[in-house]
């Protein structure tokens, strides 16, 4: 039976949204054609058939999922600066959004294997972290655009790293101690100045 143009399109959107959690959750290489087709319901056969490559995947997967997060840091951030700021920390640095890895931060998720990519998915991750930065630098205290930019850099760098190791650790004391260690140099720091 011959697909439909509009029901390829919608089989190819479920890949690369379904691909874009496995992802997160189980890391570039942690997820074969096979499975990840399967999860959609599909059959390794068609996946050429939308892409050219697990890589070409990979970048849209990590495109969705950073500007899925990117919407939502968008809208906790329409708050007043300092709400905002409160919001946004409470949020990532939360138990669920930690324990929640396949729907969290493809920041936290993806780094280390976006960092062993080419320069076509770390060019994507670059705009994503860029992106990231804009939402940032209106909600964090600092001497002009240029200081502003500087705390939104040390502040995603807290709150990824923060959520990172987090995730890392076995103990779940170490893994909340270490989240709000890191939340409350933020605020620290936005209070601060």
């Amino acid at each position: 039976m011959k697909v439909t143009r509009a029901q390829a399109e919608a089989n190819r959107e479920r890949i690369v949204d379904v691909a874009g959690e496995l992802f997160r959750e189980k890391g570039f290489d942690g997820i074969g054609l096979n499975d990840l087709m399967q999860a959609a319901g599909l059959t390794r056969g068609g996946f050429y058939g939308h892409f050219e490559s697990k890589d070409e995947l990979a970048s849209l997967a990590c495109e969705r999922a950073l500007q899925a997060s990117n919407h939502y840091w968008e809208e906790l951030s329409a708050k007043p600066p300092a709400e905002a700021l409160r919001a946004l920390v409470g949020f990532y640095l939360s138990d669920a959004h930690c324990e929640r890895r396949a729907q969290g931060c493809a920041m936290a998720a993806l780094a280390a294997d976006v960092a062993r990519a080419g320069p076509a998915m770390q060019g994507t991750f670059e705009a994503g972290v860029e992106n990231f930065l804009r939402v940032l630098e209106p909600l964090v205290a600092g001497d002009g655009p240029a200081g502003r930019r500087e705390q939104a850099l040390a502040t995603l760098s807290q709150l990824v790293g923060a959520l990172v190791l987090a995730r890392a650790v076995r103990s779940p004391e170490l893994s909340r101690d270490l989240r709000a260690a890191a939340g409350a140099a933020v605020m620290e720091d936005r209070a601060a100045r």
